[in-house]
């Protein structure tokens, strides 16, 4: 066992668990994108970061990825920590803005605006796809490509993956996808959404046969609401 300091409390970890393991045991909440249960951490989103050290040696890390050490102290809400958060979902909300995931957690964090420019609604990079797609279903059909603003998510060379099956599950598991259900005409009989589905990372022509299956379907909670 570890012997740490988290928000001033002492507290006992197992070896070997991060930051964000044994702060969410304990009960401390930390807002992620990019983590997932079952899937190696990334570090990607940034959403995560938590302060830690003293004075002028304190600084930010991302706890999905940074591990329990003996005597560290660790603070999930300081006031640096919620300023870095709300800048993070400020410039999230620009890249991908119709994300219901991000608009929650936006609001979630005081953010009554947005001060920068919502050019176009995008992957944001957050790796969650490729993790599941190689990690847990085995397939390793789809990858990061490029470098810096060129960095993209999509199948080798762009050609249709032979070793994906369609099982839909990076669709599941991203940020941005699950907001493509969007119906918003209640008057209608029929939703139709899911059948509207765009995913913004690979190519449309890998999803040809598979529709949304969303639960709670985004669509059918807009029509609740109404």
């Amino acid at each position: 066992m570890i012997t740490l300091k988290i928000n001033g409390l002492d507290v006992s970890v197992e070896k070997g668990s991060t930051l964000l393991e044994a702060a969410r045991f304990l009960g401390f909440p930390i807002p992620t994108l990019c983590y997932m249960d079952g899937l190696s951490p990334y570090g990607a989103c940034r959403l995560c970061v938590v302060e830690i050290g003293e004075g002028a040696k304190a600084k930010l890390v991302s706890s999905c990825t940074y591990p329990s050490e003996e005597g560290l102290k660790v603070r999930t809400a300081s006031s640096r920590v919620l300023r870095a958060r709300r800048m993070i979902l400020e410039l999230l909300l620009a890249s991908c803005p119709q994300s219901k995931i991000i608009q929650d957690l936006a609001a979630a964090h005081g953010i009554r605006r947005q001060r920068f420019k919502q050019e176009y609604e995008d992957c944001i990079l957050c790796g969650l796809c490729v993790r599941m797609c190689e990690e847990q279903m085995m397939g390793k059909a789809i990858g990061f490509r490029g470098r810096g603003e060129n960095r993209s998510i999509g199948t080798p060379f762009d050609i249709k993956s032979d070793v994906c099956r369609l099982c839909g599950g990076c669709m599941y598991v991203c940020p941005a996808c699950q907001l493509r259900c969007t119906y918003n005409e209640p008057e209608k009989a029929i939703c139709g959404a899911c059948a509207n589905l765009s995913p913004p990372c690979v190519e449309k022509e890998q999803f040809n046969d598979m529709m949304c299956y969303m639960d709670p379907c985004v669509a059918c909670e807009i029509k609740k609401d109404k």
